[in-house]
C-alpha cells in the first residue's frame, strides 16, 4: 500500500492528557506530494465524568453547551484509532509530537485500544511540521515569504504563520482550520524538496539513529568518548535560535528510549540542563560544524568552548552528572487513578489484547460480563468506566450505584496521576471561572464563562 499523510489536530477540555479528553478532531489524509485524498472531522461529547479546564474553554471557544453535543468519546476514538493504525499512514500535525500525541495515546488506552501500534505497526509512523519549522527558519528562510514576529521577537505559532503568510481562513484553535494551516505550510516547504526529504529522515528511527552515531567527539575521557552537537527544539526558545549547543551522555540505564545530552551553553553546571532525547521525535541534532556554529551568537560559542575546557579540566563532575542522569528514575506515584496508569501498566499479554477484543465486539448489555473477565483490574475498572460513560442502561442497579458514587467522588475528590497531578473537580473549576471573570474577557467570553459557571453549580448543587 503506498504511504500516505494523515495531517490531524485536536481541540481539549485542557492540558492533561490523562484526564482530559478530545472535543474536536480533524484530519486530511494526502499523498506523498500533498494531494487531498479523503478530510474526516469530529465533535466529541463530553464523557459524564469530566470537569473541562474554564482556560482551554475560552481558547478554542466550545462552550459547555457546545461540548454536550455529538458522538460519543467511545465510537470516536475507535474511528481515530483505524485512521492512524491505516497501513502505511503517516499521522502529523504541528507540534502533535509536543502534545496531540500523547492526548491520542491515552484516549487509546483508556478505551482498550493498543496507545503505540500508530507509532511503528503495519508501515505506520509518525512526523512534526513545527521541528521541521524551526529547521526552515534557522536555514531556509525563503520557503515562506513572511517570518512573523510578536513584541518584535520570532514567533513561530502556527495562528501567526498562517495569519502572515495567508495560509487558510478562519479562526485558530479550530481543528479543521488548524489542519488546513499545517497542510499548506508543509505545501510551502515541500517546494524545496532535498530540504524537506532531509527533514524527513529524521523522523525514521534507523536514519535518525545513524546520524546521531555519526556525530563527532568533543573529547574522551577514562575510554568514554563524548559526542557534540546542536541541538534544534522549539522549546529553546527564539532568544537562543531555537538551538542548544550539548555534549552526549550516552543511553539512559532504565530508560532505554532516552539518550541525554549535557546543555554546554549553561552559566555553570550546578544545576545542568540535561535534555532526554527519543530518537525520531521532535528534537533534531545537527553535528557541530561551522556552518551551524555560526547561528549560535559569539558570546554563546565562547561560552561552550570555555565549558568544554572546564569539564575536561575537572572530569570528576563531568562522570558524576553523567552517572546521575543515567541512573535517575521518575518517582514513583502511589494511588495512580486507573485512567492515568498507561505507564504503570505495561503493555498487555495476549490474553488480555483477546479480552478487549472481546470487549469491543460485545454488544452493549454483554460487555459488563467481558469486563469482569479482566484478571488485571486497571483493565477492569477502564472496561466499568467506558460502560459507565456510554452505556448506563446495560448497568444493573448495584452497578449504577457504584458508578454514581465513582461520579461523585470524582467532582470533589481529585484523582491523581503518574507526574502527581491532580484531575479538575467542581470546586476548583468554579474557582478558576470566577479568577478569569475578574480579568478583562470580551463579552463571547463572559458568556462562556457565565454558562460554564450555571452548569457546573447545578451539578454541584446535586451532590449536596
Amino acid at each position: 500500500m503506498d504511504k500516505t499523510y494523515l495531517f490531524y489536530d485536536i481541540e481539549t477540555t485542557g492540558l492533561n492528557p490523562c484526564f482530559d479528553q478530545i472535543l474536536q478532531f480533524a484530519a486530511i489524509r494526502t499523498d506523498l506530494n500533498l494531494n487531498e485524498l479523503n478530510r474526516y472531522e469530529f465533535q466529541i461529547k463530553l464523557n459524564c465524568d469530566l470537569i473541562p479546564s474554564p482556560y482551554a474553554m475560552l481558547t478554542h471557544g466550545i462552550g459547555i453547551d457546545e461540548s454536550l453535543k455529538g458522538i460519543d468519546e467511545y465510537s470516536a476514538i475507535q474511528q481515530i484509532f483505524k485512521l492512524f493504525n491505516t497501513p502505511s499512514t503517516i499521522s502529523l500535525g504541528y507540534n502533535t509530537l509536543g502534545f496531540d500525541d500523547e492526548f491520542l495515546r491515552f484516549s487509546f488506552y483508556r478505551n482498550l485500544l493498543p496507545p503505540y501500534t500508530h507509532q511503528y505497526a503495519n508501515n505506520c509512523s509518525r512526523m512534526d511540521l513545527y521541528p521541521i519549522t524551526v529547521m526552515f527558519y534557522l536555514f531556509q528562510q525563503d520557503a515562506l515569504p513572511n517570518w512573523p514576529t510578536y513584541n518584535q521577537v520570532p514567533s513561530l505559532k502556527l495562528e501567526r504563520l498562517s495569519e502572515a503568510n495567508r495560509l487558510t481562513e478562519g479562526p485558530a484553535h479550530n481543528a479543521m482550520v488548524d489542519v488546513c494551516a499545517t497542510l499548506e505550510l508543509a505545501r510551502k516547504f515541500i517546494q524545496k524538496k532535498p530540504m524537506w526529504d532531509y527533514l524527513a529522515g529524521y523522523f525514521i528511527r534507523d536514519i535518525d539513529q545513524s546520524r546521531t552515531a555519526q556525530l563527532t567527539t568533543a573529547f574522551q575521557i577514562e575510554q568514554i568518548a563524548f559526542k557534540e552537537a546542536l541541538l534544534i527544539d522549539g522549546k529553546i526558545g527564539s532568544k537562543c535560535n531555537y538551538i542548544a549547543p550539548v555534549l552526549g551522555l550516552g543511553q539512559h540505564n532504565y530508560y532505554k528510549n532516552q539518550n541525554l545530552w549535557l546543555r554546554l551553553d549553561s552559566v555553570n553546571f550546578a544545576e545542568p540542563l540535561v535534555f532526554r532525547r527519543k530518537a525520531a521525535e521532535n528534537q533534531l541534532l545537527l553535528p557541530a560544524k561551522s556552518r551551524y556554529l555560526g547561528k549560535l551568537a559569539p558570546e554563546r560559542q565562547q561560552l561552550v568552548n570555555r565549558n568544554k575546557n572546564w569539564l575536561l579540566e575537572n572530569p570528576e563532575r563531568l562522570m558524576a552528572i553523567m552517572n546521575y542522569h543515567r541512573e535517575f528514575t521518575y518517582p514513583k506515584v502511589p494511588q495512580v487513578d486507573a485512567d492515568a496508569a498507561l505507564y504503570d501498566t505495561g503493555f498487555p499479554n495476549p490474553a488480555e489484547q483477546a479480552l478487549m477484543q472481546r470487549f469491543h465486539q460485545a454488544a452493549p448489555a454483554e460487555k459488563i460480563q467481558v469486563a469482569e473477565k479482566f484478571s488485571n483490574p486497571i483493565y477492569q475498572q477502564l472496561a466499568f468506566r467506558i460502560i459507565g460513560r456510554h452505556f448506563s442502561s446495560s448497568l444493573n442497579s448495584e452497578q449504577k450505584i457504584l458508578f454514581e458514587k465513582y461520579q461523585d467522588e470524582l467532582f470533589s475528590k481529585p484523582s491523581i496521576d503518574y507526574r502527581g497531578q491532580v484531575k479538575l473537580t467542581i470546586p476548583k473549576a468554579l474557582e478558576e471561572a470566577a479568577n478569569l471573570k475578574n480579568t478583562d474577557l470580551p463579552p463571547n467570553h463572559i458568556n462562556l464563562l457565565n454558562q460554564y459557571r450555571e452548569f457546573f453549580l447545578s451539578k454541584l448543587t446535586s451532590l449536596v
